[in-house]
């Protein structure tokens, strides 16, 4: 069962059980995938899913620094709930070894000579990581390598 059908069957499960926290969740996931449908012609498949989910994990990281920040641990609570429910439709999250190795690697290919080259090593290792890995700290960790050239 591929994730778009795993996300469906549990949108449709947690109708049943009126499990109205995960509802919610599901609800503005598939939104974010309707609105990117209509406004970008995307294809609702997968791929799309993966990218609106790590859209509103993203989110939900700010606003639970937020309410941290904010002092109120009620909101930051329950927004980390909301990520754990979204990250059941990730893939399996990539270590920071494997990480490691797909950047050694864009590295070896592409040979970078200064900061400039930023752009080619990321374009090389995005289609790897992305929705697999945070990508704000796999672009931290590019250009510390490449300020150390």
């Amino acid at each position: 069962m591929d994730l778009l059908e795993k996300f469906n069957k549990d949108m449709i499960t947690a109708m049943k059980e009126q499990d109205k926290e995960r509802l919610t969740v599901l609800r503005m996931v598939k939104g974010a995938m309707q609105l990117e449908h209509i406004n970008n012609k995307k294809e609702l498949n997968e791929e799309l899913l993966i990218d609106c989910v790590g859209k509103q994990i993203k989110m939900r990281n700010d606003s639970i620094s937020e309410f941290e920040k904010a002092g109120r641990q009620d909101l930051a609570d329950k927004t980390k709930e909301e990520v754990t429910i979204l990250n059941d439709y990730l893939p399996k999250q990539l270590t920071a070894e494997e990480v490691n190795a797909i950047i050694d690697e864009a590295f070896a290919k592409i040979n970078p000579t200064s900061g400039k080259d930023m752009g080619l090593i990321m374009k090389e290792v995005s289609p790897k990581l992305k929705g697999r890995a945070d990508m704000g700290k796999v672009n931290a960790l590019i250009k510390e390598r490449l300020n150390n050239l």
